[in-house]
C-alpha cells in the first residue's frame, strides 16, 4: 500500500487548514497570489499581498495542541527553505517588495495569525 490511512488523513487535514487560512487572510484584506507555490527549494503554502508586503505563509493545522503549538513545527530548516523560496519568487516577479514570513495556526478554535514569525 502506497499511502497509509494516517498520511491520507493528514493530507486532507492540511488541505482543509490551508483553505481556512486562505479564507481568513482574504477576510483580513489580503490578496492571495499563490497557493501551494512550488519552487526548487520547496513549497510555500500561501503567498499573499498584505498592503505593501508580500507574505510567505506557512500553515500549520492541528486538531489539538497536545504536542505543542502548531508554529513550533516551523523549525530553522523550514525557515531557510521559505527564505530561499521567497528569493526565488521575487526573482521571477522582477520587482522589489517588502517581505514578511508569517505562520497561520489553524485549530478547531479558529485561525491564529503570527505575523513576522521569523526573518531573513
Amino acid at each position: 500500500m502506497r499511502h497509509s490511512p494516517q498520511k491520507f488523513y493528514k493530507k486532507i487535514l492540511g488541505a482543509a487548514g490551508e483553505r481556512r487560512a486562505a479564507a481568513f487572510l482574504k477576510k483580513q484584506g489580503c490578496k492571495i497570489l499563490k497557493r501551494n507555490y512550488r519552487t526548487p527549494f520547496g513549497e510555500v503554502d500561501i503567498v499573499a499581498r498584505d498592503g505593501a508586503d508580500i507574505v510567505f505563509a506557512e500553515v500549520k493545522t492541528r486538531t489539538s495542541d497536545a504536542f505543542d503549538v502548531p508554529a513550533a513545527a516551523v523549525d530553522a530548516r523550514k525557515q531557510r527553505r521559505y527564505i530561499d523560496a521567497a528569493r526565488y519568487f521575487l526573482s521571477a516577479l522582477g520587482e522589489e517588495c517588502n517581505l514578511r514570513f508569517d505562520v497561520l495556526e489553524v485549530t478547531p478554535d479558529g485561525v491564529e495569525w503570527l505575523k513576522n514569525a521569523f526573518e531573513c
